[in-house]
């Protein structure tokens, strides 16, 4: 079928974000033709603030209208231990849990060389100014589980050691409510190594 001009440049702009395929971006922009012209253009508006206003903090790289960022600049946070994430994305998942009252670093990635992704591409050096340069007595590395997951953190622990820190790394196990027989080997294996007494 071919649509009309506008809203197959609106279908197609919908496709341009992840995980949104042919189907999901057409049911998209067929919704937004149902909306109000008023709460349209707040949608729009809402877009353009957070692009135009929206940075990086200069010190951990979180994402933030102001810097440095509300993490960094409340006075209620732990100084001395720093959270290793990824992306922004994982900061704000563990934020959610209301558990961490640490500081983050967001390295904006992970040591992939197929994917041509090395140390100087990810924010490894500012990281290691901060240990540097502050009174940090822990560093958690809190990266997903997969082969970039574990040789990031492999390398910054051997980065790290010189420092005097205590690098640690979050657990890994078996999710609430699942069941052992549709776990994966790794999972598995993982939660075997970090359990803990009871």
């Amino acid at each position: 079928m071919e649509y009309t001009k506008p809203l197959a440049k609106l279908i197609e702009y919908f496709q341009k974000l992840p995980s949104i395929g042919p189907k999901t971006a057409q049911r998209l922009a067929l919704h937004i033709l149902k909306m109000d012209v008023f709460d349209v253009e707040n949608f729009a508006n809402s877009m353009i603030e957070a692009k135009t206003t929206i940075k990086y903090c200069s010190n951990c790289f979180n994402i933030s209208s102001t810097d440095p960022c509300e993490i960094c600049s409340s006075t209620s946070r732990n100084r001395e231990v720093i959270c290793v994430v990824s992306e922004a994305k994982d900061l704000i998942a563990i934020e959610k849990t209301n558990e961490y009252k640490g500081l983050y670093h967001v390295l904006g990635g992970l040591i992939s060389p197929i994917d041509g992704i090395g140390p100087e591409d990810i924010k490894v050096k500012e990281l290691l100014t901060r240990v540097n340069e502050n009174d940090i007595k822990e560093i958690i590395l809190a990266l997903n589980p997969s082969v970039e997951g574990e040789a990031t953190a492999l390398y910054l622990s051997k980065l790290l050691k010189p420092f005097g820190v205590k690098v640690s790394r979050i657990a890994y196990g078996i999710p609430l409510g699942s069941e052992l027989e549709y776990t994966d080997e790794l999972t598995l294996i993982r939660a075997l190594e970090t359990r803990t007494e009871i």
